[in-house]
C-alpha cells in the first residue's frame, strides 16, 4: 500500500501531526486556565473533524484521492487551531502572552530533537529543517519564495496567505496566528544554533542571518 505514496505524503503528514500536537498544547492551557472545554471541544470537533487516529498515514490515508485528503487534513487540524485560539482568548482576552509561551516552548522542543540528529551550521540547512515543522498549505501552493539562500543567509518571500480564510472563519485575524508563530519559529532557530537569527521584515518578507551580519 505505501507504494503509492511519496516521501513528500509523509512530510506533509508529520508536519499536521507535529500541528496537532501543538493544538493539544493549547487545550491543555485552556484546561489549566480553569476554562471547561467539554462543549466546546464536541462542537470543534464537529465543524472540523477529529485529530487524526494514531496509525501509520498508508492505514488511514485515501489513496485514490492522496493530494485531496492531505490538503483537507491541513484545513481541519488549522480550522480547529483557530477555534481553541478563539475560544481561549474569549475567556482570557489579555492573554495572548500565554498563547505565545506554548508557541515558543514547542518551538524549542522541536529544536532539541533536531539537534540529537545533527548540528545545523548553515542558514540554508536551518530553513530546511525548520519547513519540516511550519504547516503552510500545500507544496503546489508555492507560499513562500526564497530570494538568497546561502549558508549564513536565507532570505524568503511570502506570496500568498493560506491562513486568512480559515482564521476569519472563526473570526479570529489572521495577524494573531502569523504572531504566534513567529514566536514559534525565533524560539525553534535560537534552540537550534544560537549564532542565528530570525527576523520578520515588513510586507510579507523574512531572513535567517547570522547575527554578526
Amino acid at each position: 500500500m505505501s507504494l503509492y505514496l511519496g516521501k513528500i505524503h509523509y512530510w506533509l503528514f508529520n508536519k499536521i501531526l507535529w500541528f496537532e500536537e501543538l493544538e493539544e498544547k493549547i487545550i491543555e492551557l485552556a484546561i489549566t486556565s480553569g476554562l471547561d472545554i467539554s462543549t466546546i471541544k464536541d462542537k470543534i470537533n464537529s465543524k472540523y473533524g477529529e485529530k487524526l487516529e494514531n496509525k501509520n498515514l498508508e492505514e488511514i490515508i485515501d489513496l485514490n484521492n492522496i493530494h485531496g485528503w492531505l490538503q483537507n487534513r491541513i484545513q481541519s487540524s488549522e480550522g480547529r487551531m483557530a477555534a481553541w485560539i478563539k475560544f481561549f482568548l474569549e475567556n482570557n482576552p489579555n492573554s495572548i502572552d500565554n498563547l505565545k509561551k506554548v508557541f515558543e516552548d514547542q518551538g524549542i522542543v522541536a529544536a532539541k530533537i533536531e539537534k540529537e540528529k545533527k548540528q545545523y551550521m548553515s542558514a540554508s540547512d536551518i530553513y530546511t529543517v525548520m519547513n519540516n515543522y511550519i504547516l503552510d498549505g500545500m507544496p503546489c501552493d508555492r507560499v513562500n519564495i526564497i530570494s538568497i539562500s546561502e549558508d549564513n543567509l536565507v532570505s524568503w518571500e511570502r506570496q500568498t496567505c493560506v491562513h486568512k480564510e480559515i482564521w476569519e472563519k472563526e473570526g479570529v485575524d489572521v495577524s494573531i496566528f502569523y504572531l504566534l508563530r513567529n514566536s514559534w519559529i525565533e524560539n525553534f532557530i535560537k534552540e537550534l544554533n544560537p549564532d542565528f537569527k530570525y527576523i520578520e521584515e515588513p510586507n510579507g518578507k523574512f531572513k535567517i542571518i547570522l547575527n554578526n551580519l
